[in-house]
């Protein structure tokens, strides 16, 4: 166990994944082909959702995701500062504004109080949408916040990058899973490596508004559409209706994709079992993520508090688990303070970020891995 590298995330890949994409690249389509179609409708089952469009990215998934919502210029939204940069800059893309409303200590989802408290605050209209995360796999309880946002005529577009398989049980105790596109206008998740479903970068925007899915089909690629084409029209034909972009995922990406979302069901079990473990060792001495009844987690990340983070870190690293912090929260980086958001007032937020640390979760992370990182956890604590 010494000398073995053990990651905070890693890639799962197999044979079957290996000859799905070799068997695409030997077939007549690279891109545009059926593959990405077939993923996107095996998506759209999986969670539950009406449509699914695949792109290149979940960046460029937020990105169209809050243009097809309707954002303009000098919009504002809401969301959480602790997320990645993205959850924030699709927002910044069409000019809008960002307005971060804090987390919730426990869960370290955007706070539902500071997030009512925050709209309450301004008169109707002052906000137009709110992205919330399902950080670390934990879905958002999305009933609340589509209740709150349609008391003040706001959309929400649900970052589940971290959560494919997660899902909470509403009031009439029926499952719902994230990116449903029930409570959520539309939904968000990533296929980098470290996720659930890995095709080396890629991304998925899912909804159950026809109107929304056939803007971002638009929004995808270069606002071009051929559906306007009559019989006066030759195969060449075509509209460009809007100005898009070129977010297309590859049908050998797509391929992928099917084969690892094949197997993401076992691997939030697996995802589980290893979170059980750590709850059981951790239980009582160091703080991590509630689970809320009624939910499951689908655990992209495993995240604890500690007092000297900086130092455990350090000494894991050197014993080769290379744990990794999620998040530097979004007001304190660079681009934010420069445009103001300097003196924001995130208790919660920025005390989280001074004490968490993420420790190695993935399906593949062994029994005897994992004992090695809660023993050199306590080694570390009991040095001291």
């Amino acid at each position: 166990m010494e000398n073995r590298i053990i990651p905070y995330g890693r890639q799962d890949i197999n044979e079957e994944d290996i000859n799905a994409v070799i068997e695409t690249l030997k077939s007549d389509f690279l891109t545009q082909g059926p593959k990405v179609k077939e993923f996107e409708e095996k998506f759209a089952s999986y969670v539950g959702a009406k449509y699914a469009v695949a792109v290149n990215n979940a960046t460029a998934g937020l990105h169209i995701g809050v243009m097809a919502l309707g954002l303009k210029k000098g919009d504002r939204v809401i969301t959480t500062p602790i997320t990645f940069a993205a959850s924030a800059n699709c927002v910044r893309f069409v000019g809008g504004e960002v307005w971060f409303a804090d987390i919730d200590r426990d869960t370290y989802l955007l706070s539902f109080e500071k997030t009512k408290e925050l709209i309450e605050s301004k008169p109707k209209g002052f906000f137009k949408g709110i992205i919330p995360v399902d950080f670390a796999g934990l879905p958002v309880d999305l009933e609340a916040f589509r209740a709150l946002a349609l008391q003040h005529d706001l959309w929400i577009l649900e970052d589940a990058c971290h959560a494919p398989g997660g899902y909470f049980l509403d009031s009439k105790k029926q499952k719902q899973f994230c990116g449903n596109g029930i409570y959520a206008n539309a939904s968000v998740f990533s296929f980098h490596p470290v996720k659930h479903i890995a095709c080396g970068e890629g991304g998925m925007v899912t909804t159950s508004s026809e109107e929304i899915y056939k803007e971002l089909l638009l929004l995808r690629s270069h606002g071009i559409t051929k559906e306007n084409m009559s019989e006066n029209h030759g195969g060449w034909f075509y509209e460009m209706q809007t100005l898009g972009f070129n977010y297309r995922i590859t049908d050998f990406q797509a391929a992928l994709g099917i084969s690892q979302l094949s197997r993401n069901e076992k691997g939030v079990v697996r995802r589980n079992e290893i979170a059980s473990r750590y709850k059981e060792a951790f239980n009582g001495k160091i703080k991590f993520q509630i689970l809320p009844e009624n939910f499951l987690n689908a655990h992209h990340l495993f995240v604890i508090e500690v007092n000297d983070r900086k130092g455990l870190y350090d000494y894991l690293h050197e014993n080769k688990i290379f744990a990794q912090i999620h998040y530097i929260p979004v007001h304190q980086l660079p681009y934010y303070k420069n445009i103001g958001y300097e003196m924001v007032d995130l208790t919660n937020a920025e005390d989280y970020y001074s004490k968490c640390i993420s420790l190695p979760m993935y399906p593949s992370l062994s029994d005897e891995e994992q004992f090695f990182v809660i023993e050199k956890i306590f080694d570390f604590y009991e040095s001291k």
